[in-house]
């Protein structure tokens, strides 16, 4: 298996182009509703993609833009943190979250059966959610690549493509094995090939490290603080 990390090409990205790649998250167990709102009226404010808050806040009152169209959209996450949850418990939670206005469902895996090899069991446990959350609702898949192999990491990337989600992100932000880094990221995204996309998130803390992590290959940033990364970064993509 190769481990090269060599950066993708690409032209630079300045803070507006940055901001579109942001989920804008809030999971901390600690957040109230005026917490939600505030992060809410933040990522307009930050022209980010979309915010990310737990189930139990939806559904979400998003401004509408002169367009008409909603000024963010609404992901939330299932099976978290710890993706220890049988996946019809998954696949309610998830469906339950579309019905209260998700655009974009962020579930986690047993890593414990990608420790052991069981892709089919992670491929199944996908697809349940999958099944539960159809097309147009986006699917990505939490796979908590700190704690993985190499090779668990390319397994599991296989299985969530073959369930048929739509991004692989590397992790909840919670795991003590540690969140994002270029090398995993890297790998998923050579794994996938372009056919999913590779969602940043746990430890992106600084413009260097958003910047790095979309170099090699990231197509999504989960950020909790984006305000401060994005400050990070001057009109023509430098920090």
């Amino acid at each position: 298996m190769t481990t090269d990390d060599t950066p993708t090409t690409q032209a630079p990205i300045d803070a507006v182009g940055l901001a579109r790649l942001v989920d804008h998250t809030l999971l901390k167990p600690e957040a109230t509703r005026a917490d939600v709102e505030a992060l809410v009226a933040e990522g307009v404010r930050l022209g980010v993609y979309s915010v990310c808050v737990s189930p139990s806040f939806l559904p979400l009152e998003i401004p509408v833009g002169i367009d008409g169209a909603p000024d963010l959209l609404v992901a939330t996450v299932c099976g978290f943190p710890s993706g220890k949850h049988h996946s019809d418990v998954k696949a309610a939670e998830a469906a339950r979250a579309v019905r209260d206005g998700a655009d974009e469902v962020d579930m986690v895996i047993d890593v414990g059966a990608a420790k052991e090899g069981r892709f089919a069991d992670v491929r199944q446990d996908i697809a349940t959610v999958r099944a539960a959350a159809p097309a147009p609702t986006v699917l990505k898949v939490i796979i908590e690549s700190a704690a993985l192999t190499d090779d668990e990491i390319v397994g599991v990337c296989q299985a969530a493509e073959a369930a048929g989600a739509d991004f692989v992100k590397t992790s909840t932000g919670f795991h003590p094995a540690g969140g994002a880094t270029v090398h995993a990221v890297a790998l998923m995204a050579r794994t996938v090939g372009g056919r999913l996309g590779v969602k940043a998130s746990g430890g992106v803390r600084t413009a260097a490290d958003a910047l790095a992590m979309v170099e090699a290959g990231a197509t999504r940033l989960g950020l909790s603080g984006t305000a401060a990364v994005l400050a990070g970064l001057t009109a023509d993509g430098d920090y």
